[in-house]
């Protein structure tokens, strides 16, 4: 099996990824958040994406950075960019439900037009020298528009297809809408990856149970709450605390490193936090210490206290409970409105 990380804004940067990567079980790829094509012949990308993407914050990971676009124009310009880079394989976003990039008919907006969405990829793979990935959702507004939508992605030949199996009003709430993967599954043309809700051991092996030729997974918010819950999905022992602290310590100070101020290198390492909360679920880290940081010196020692005194290890955190009363898909709005 292999593991994909999913792309999420803000979260899933190169810092992020590196130190998952130095002190967790490795991905076989890493998905980059997208970068936004820009509609000019102006600067390609901006200071973020740029450093995001330059190949010495990415050394030993294999990424694969994402384009957002529904222009072809732009996708070619921004692919020829990152080609420069040396990036040989670049993935396309038609998966994310956010409003404003929905109401620019990209993203999972791109989904119900599916004449522009059949010549924008009739271009784009005729121009473009890279391999070409995508990552969809099964549809705009009903799970059954994955039929036609597979009836245009078999036209190209893509190095894989990734399946969120949500439509784009679901977000991330309710329960994934696995007969139109099943159907994806069954019916494509090229490789398909599983990508949602995969917050267990118990998920993956329902997973591949019922898909037993699928041979990747891709993993987005279960493993920013439990960083090793890709071992131990390979039956790898959950990491000592002393790792844990060394992976939270890079995390500290390559933000520190990075962020024009302390309070920017805080906020990061919240927003972290507010996914990582639940590989603690034996102490009040979060809620008591972290969540009140009012600056670098209280969040260091509200993280120092708790390591110090956690009982037993961390990790495996995640339940069902969490899912169905929907506070994983609410646990960044703390942060988040501070950020608004």
């Amino acid at each position: 099996m292999k593991y994909y990380m999913a792309p999420l804004e803000d979260v899933t940067g190169y810092v992020y990824r590196s130190a998952y990567h130095r002190y967790f079980y490795p991905m076989d790829k890493y998905f980059s958040p997208f970068i936004a094509a820009k509609p000019n012949e102006g600067r390609l990308f901006s200071y973020k994406e740029k450093h995001d993407i330059l190949p010495e914050h990415n050394e030993g990971l294999d990424l694969v950075p994402q384009i957002l676009t529904n222009s072809a124009h732009d996708f070619i310009r921004t692919a020829r960019g990152l080609e420069d880079y040396g990036y040989q394989e670049i993935n396309l976003n038609l998966g994310c439900p956010s409003k404003p990039v929905v109401k620019g008919g990209r993203g999972s907006g791109f989904l119900e037009k599916r004449k522009e969405l059949d010549s924008f990829l009739d271009e784009i793979f005729s121009r473009t020298r890279q391999k070409i990935s995508i990552k969809t959702r099964v549809g705009r507004y009903e799970p059954e528009e994955i039929e036609p939508l597979m009836e245009i992605f078999n036209q190209y030949p893509l190095e894989e297809l990734i399946v969120h199996p949500r439509i784009q009003t679901d977000y991330y709430q309710g329960k994934p809408r696995m007969e139109s993967f099943a159907w994806a599954y069954r019916n494509s043309q090229c490789p398909v990856c599983y990508n949602g809700d995969i917050f267990a051991e118990t998920d993956g092996d329902r997973i591949q149970k019922e898909f037993p030729k699928l041979d990747r997974l891709m993993m987005g918010r279960g493993v920013l709450a439990d960083p090793s819950l890709p071992g131990k999905m390979q039956g790898e022992p959950v990491p000592c605390m002393e790792q844990w602290k060394a992976f939270l310590e890079q995390l500290h100070d390559d933000f520190c490193r990075i962020s024009i101020n302390d309070e920017k290198a805080l906020f990061k390492l919240k927003e972290i936090w507010c996914y990582l909360r639940f590989s603690f679920p034996l102490s009040d880290v979060w809620e008591n210490g972290i969540k009140r940081a009012e600056n670098l010196q209280q969040y260091e020692t509200a993280v120092a206290r708790m390591i110090e005194s956690y009982p037993g290890l961390p990790g495996g955190a995640f339940c069902s409970r969490l899912v169905n009363d929907g506070t994983y898909g609410r646990m960044r709005c703390s942060v988040n409105k501070e950020k608004r």
